[in-house]
């Protein structure tokens, strides 16, 4: 016979006294392998959009809340977005996550009073809830 594993099962050996794997079972490696890749790459690609869509929620809360609270300190609606920074409403303007780090904001004026009354994404395309990301 030949040398035995703990389990009494016997090890394969090459023409040379080698140990190693038959090449059906390297075969269904890589295909066990492949099948979870296949598995994992939506899942993960899907997770990517949620975060950005996640990052432009999250940004576009910060920068409304900031409009309001300038609003009810002056009684006017911001110029621009700069200056939300220069009154230290906020630290920076963020990026749209979504749209890219170029793309900047659509900023909404008021008719009424003036000024910076709403932002929103200039991002193209519906998010997974179904809603533009220039509507949200």
């Amino acid at each position: 016979m030949g040398p035995r594993l703990q389990t009494g099962r016997r090890i394969r050996q090459t023409r040379n006294g080698a140990a190693g794997f038959t090449l059906m079972e390297l075969v269904l490696v890589l295909f066990i392998v492949g099948l979870l890749a296949v598995v994992a790459v939506p899942n993960i690609s899907g997770s990517l959009t949620r975060a950005r869509e996640a990052a432009l929620a999250e940004n576009l809360t910060v920068m409304r809340r900031a409009i309001d609270a300038y609003y009810g300190d002056k009684g006017a609606y911001p110029e621009n977005l700069s200056a939300l920074v220069e009154m230290s409403y906020i630290r920076f303007i963020p990026d749209d996550p979504v749209a890219g780090d170029e793309a900047g904001w659509a900023v909404i004026e008021d008719r009424d009073a003036g000024g910076l009354r709403d932002v929103r994404s200039t991002a193209a395309g519906v998010g997974t809830n179904g809603v533009e990301y220039s509507a949200w």
